[in-house]
């Protein structure tokens, strides 16, 4: 009996990458708890369930979205939405909140249901995992992919950092008021207001 022995293969193994599809059809729940997802280029990136200060921030920011953005017809606010950046490779991502003004409207839809549409204000609240590099990154995808501004709250120093393209991020601290004119005609919110629930 004659065996035949292969030499070992050099080529790297094939890495899948994953779609909007595929992530659609994940479980949303597991025995250990919810659980969120997104995709950074094809691979799969799972996300803890925020904790209690995050889902705070998030809460009131949104309410301030919908009664001063939404309400009076300057366009639509969602809360914990896919939005899709960009596909082949795919890139979805969970925004804690968005907002979407009236020129760019009508809301699209990819089959699955996320958005396809880019929102014009994006908000993300630092979880407690995030890295500065982690945040700085995803901001620039939303500002590349077309997002005007980006917020991000960060529940640990009470502050609000706002990027826009081309501009140097401002920081607003508690004492300060939070406005977003060329989206929301006459919103304004205070910062220390986003944390103090």
């Amino acid at each position: 009996m004659n065996i035949v022995t292969l030499p070992p293969s050099s080529a790297p193994p094939v890495e899948r990458l994953l779609t909007i599809a595929d992530v659609a059809v994940l479980p949303s729940d597991l025995p250990t708890g919810d659980v969120k997802y997104e995709l950074d280029d094809g691979r799969l990136v799972v996300m803890a369930p925020p904790g209690d200060m995050h889902a705070s921030g998030q809460a009131l920011i949104l309410a301030a979205l919908v009664v001063q953005g939404q309400v009076p017809g300057h366009g639509v606010a969602r809360g914990d939405v896919g939005v899709i950046l960009r596909r082949n490779p795919d890139r979805l991502v969970g925004p804690d909140a968005v907002f979407i003004a009236n020129r760019s409207l009508p809301l699209r839809h990819s089959s699955e249901g996320y958005l396809e549409i880019i929102p014009d204000l994006v908000v993300e609240i630092r979880s407690k995992n995030d890295t500065q590099p982690r945040i700085d990154r995803k901001v620039g995808e939303y500002l590349n992919a077309g997002v005007v501004v980006v917020w991000v709250l960060d529940p640990d120093t009470r502050t609000v950092t706002i990027c826009r393209q081309g501009e140097q991020p401002q920081r607003l601290s508690a004492e300060d008021t939070l406005k977003v004119p060329d989206l929301i005609p006459g919103f304004q919110v205070a910062v220390a207001a986003l944390f103090d629930a």
